[in-house]
């Protein structure tokens, strides 16, 4: 296919491409801006095909991810909130040797060059042609996930996948070149690349934010043209609370597309009280966001499901038990062509042609689907996936911590939260102060527990010594908690 930004530009040159803190750019202004940068680009980077990015969700960052395509280059995106050792494991493992970082990142990584926008914006522009086609076979994005083992893994990424994912979301939302779509999730994340990529192939407008602050969200609502937003659970919750009491939203505003959990009962009927949809999705970074969506029409009878696949998906449920409960598994030409550097757990991923998801659910008999869990233990927060077994590991190596495990609990807020039962070494006196500055130190602060509890009784283990959490979930209501 036709590069897409040069292809849009052709097409729409004057329809407005971003808006970001009162700075609106079309099409061809964007285009503009992204081949300087370019240029610039083109003088300091290395021979190596992939270049990562780490930055927050700002119009400068935006562009840089658009001239790093304009390159050719495959884009590694980094998360912004991972701690430097964590960041560090992901670089050597995709094999970079270059991240462009924005001049507000302070960390410190040694295993690579650390190139600032700043930096990049100093050079002088040599004129480059930007790559003339975008090959659907070809991979444009890399970005890491974590398995029920918690390691990471980076998911390739083609151009392909985010073309079909495009077209999957206009079939499913009735999206045109006139709609607006709220990018306040992050576009390092499959959520916030993939509302960039859709502004490319419909010709929509996306209006970026670089933190999501629900009362300035909703006062541009209500003030403009904005049609779409794509929201995690907590994020639906407080745009619905920071409405004024008796306002509902303009009917311009059509769509909250939910993903990252589901929602409860009571969010649904505040929304519909309020004029808004919510539309309720379920996907992952393996299959470039959604696949499975809940029309809003089937929000109140239908809760709890995420819904039916959407046009370019199919969907089946292998091994069910007596319940009808199974593994939840895919085909889609969304799907990721790899695992870096790990073929074999990419080919362990399939059956039968089919790409096992590692969810659990079932199906009503209208076709419905419901989850019902991960296959391992994740616990969702606010949008992030966390992995018990990756927080322990690290509190492990603390000398006061002979044994720990980690469960989810449920959160009003967050949807569930992280929390600890610690086994300490015999003699040793630790704060959960001390717990807590030892984890943010180690790892990204919202997998940290939010809270510490001492081990009151023997840890529930299987036959084969495994930690049974759901009986440690139970150790919580009746154990001494670490203050």
């Amino acid at each position: 296919m036709q590069n897409w930004l040069q292809k849009r530009v052709a097409l729409t040159p004057t329809r407005t491409a971003v808006r970001f803190n009162g700075i609106s750019l079309s099409f061809q202004e964007l285009n503009t801006a992204v081949l300087s940068l370019a240029g610039k680009l083109a003088r300091v980077l290395d021979d190596n095909p992939r270049v990562a990015v780490l930055m927050s969700n700002t119009l400068l960052g935006y562009e840089m991810i658009l001239a790093l395509q304009q390159l050719g280059r495959e884009i590694v995106l980094l998360n912004y909130r991972l701690a430097p050792a964590e960041l560090a494991f992901q670089i050597e493992d995709v094999e970079i040797t270059q991240v462009v970082q924005a001049d507000t990142y302070t960390g410190q990584l040694d295993v690579v060059q650390q190139v600032t926008f700043d930096y990049v914006q100093s050079q002088a522009p040599q004129m480059v042609e930007p790559v003339a086609e975008f090959a659907l076979d070809q991979v444009t994005t890399i970005m890491y996930t974590s398995g029920t083992t918690g390691k990471p893994k980076g998911v390739e990424q083609t151009y392909g996948n985010h073309f079909y994912s495009a077209v999957g979301s206009m079939l499913n939302l009735g999206l045109t070149a006139s709609d607006t779509w709220v990018a306040a999730v992050p576009i390092f994340h499959i959520s916030g690349f993939s509302i960039m990529m859709r502004s490319l192939i419909y010709g929509m407008t996306v209006q970026l934010y670089e933190r999501f602050d629900a009362t300035v969200i909703n006062q541009d609502i209500m003030a403009g043209d904005i049609t779409t937003i794509s929201v995690v659970p907590t994020m639906l919750k407080d745009l619905l609370e920071a409405l004024p009491s008796g306002q509902c939203y303009p009917e311009t505003f059509r769509t909250m597309l939910l993903g990252g959990g589901p929602a409860d009962l009571a969010t649904l009927r505040h929304a519909q009280s309020v004029n808004v949809e919510v539309v309720q999705s379920y996907g992952m970074t393996e299959t470039a966001s959604q696949i499975i969506a809940l029309d809003p029409t089937d929000a109140i009878s239908k809760m709890g499901s995420v819904g039916k696949p959407l046009f370019p998906v199919e969907l089946k449920l292998a091994h069910a038990n007596e319940n009808g409960v199974g593994r939840v598994q895919v085909k889609s030409p969304t799907l990721t062509v790899g695992y870096v550097r790990q073929p074999a757990k990419f080919a362990d991923a399939f059956e039968d042609g089919w790409f096992d998801t590692g969810d659990m659910g079932y199906l009503d008999d209208d076709g419905y689907l419901y989850l019902v869990g991960r296959e391992g233990d994740m616990i969702s927060s606010g949008g992030e996936n966390i992995f018990p077994d990756e927080v322990e590991a690290m509190y492990r190596e603390m000398p006061e911590i002979k044994e720990i495990g980690v469960v989810g609990v449920p959160d009003e807020k967050w949807g569930a939260v992280p929390v600890a039962v610690v086994e300490l070494v015999d003699g040793a006196d630790v704060s959960a102060t001390d717990l807590l500055a030892y984890g943010r130190e180690h790892i990204a602060h919202y997998k940290v527990p939010k809270a510490f509890y001492r081990l009151s009784k023997p840890w529930p283990r299987t036959a084969s010594g495994k930690l049974q959490r759901y009986q440690l979930q139970q150790f919580i209501v009746a154990t001494e908690k670490i203050n």
